[in-house]
């Protein structure tokens, strides 16, 4: 049977090192920050869509998404209603291009876990078309998460801050996981309790099957 994933965390506090893990031990990472740029890509039915709502500044002079300016007109800018208005847009389509990758990897193996890595998800738990077997969430302190910003995406405390406030609080993720992995701890335990993790699973999917 296939065991279904939901991870989920806070910005920078480490999701990504816990799902490149997973995907070295074999799972299938369906990767929603990847299906987000994919549809904004030119060609990419999301990106009409978004000049019509937020006007041409939102491309830039090549018709490419001028992600500087949409992230500043989202996250610090004074029109609350911005974001909601973006996932408007993206997120059917962002969960249409899921469930096309889900099915296809089931269908490739009905053993498989495959892993949804939605960085929001406890903004979107009773939106997306799926019912996870467990749900992880990766966590660390807020400081951590904004030094992590500052020294590796060039952000100031400023913008790191607005960044993390812009996000779903992390009880929120605690309320709907059933797993947290710490990543404020040494890098060698915190793959170690991914890798039991994986196990744990696919001993799930193999009993089931």
């Amino acid at each position: 049977m296939v065991i279904r994933i939901g991870l989920t965390g806070g910005i920078a506090a480490g999701k990504s090192t816990v799902a490149s893990r997973l995907r070295e031990l074999g799972a299938t990472i369906i990767d929603y920050d990847v299906l987000a740029r994919q549809i904004v890509e030119p060609g990419g039915e999301a990106l009409p869509r978004i000049v019509e709502a937020f006007g041409p500044s939102a491309v830039d002079a090549a018709g490419r998404l001028n992600r500087a300016w949409l992230a500043q007109r989202v996250f610090s800018g004074p029109d609350r209603q911005a974001l909601e208005r973006l996932d408007t847009i993206e997120h059917p389509l962002i969960y249409s291009k899921a469930q096309q990758a889900d099915a296809e990897a089931a269908s490739q193996d009905d053993t498989a876990v495959i892993v949804h890595d939605i960085p929001l998800l406890a903004d979107v738990i009773d939106d997306v078309p799926f019912t996870f077997d467990h749900v992880v969430t990766v966590e660390a302190p807020q400081q951590v998460r904004i030094e992590r910003m500052i020294r590796t995406r060039g952000m100031s405390g400023t913008q790191a801050k607005a960044r993390i406030d812009s996000q779903s609080p992390q009880t929120a993720r605690l309320a709907i996981a059933d797993i947290v992995v710490d990543s404020d701890t040494d890098r060698a335990s915190m793959l170690a309790r991914v890798d039991r993790l994986y196990a744990q699973w696919s001993a799930q999917a193999r009993h089931d099957a």
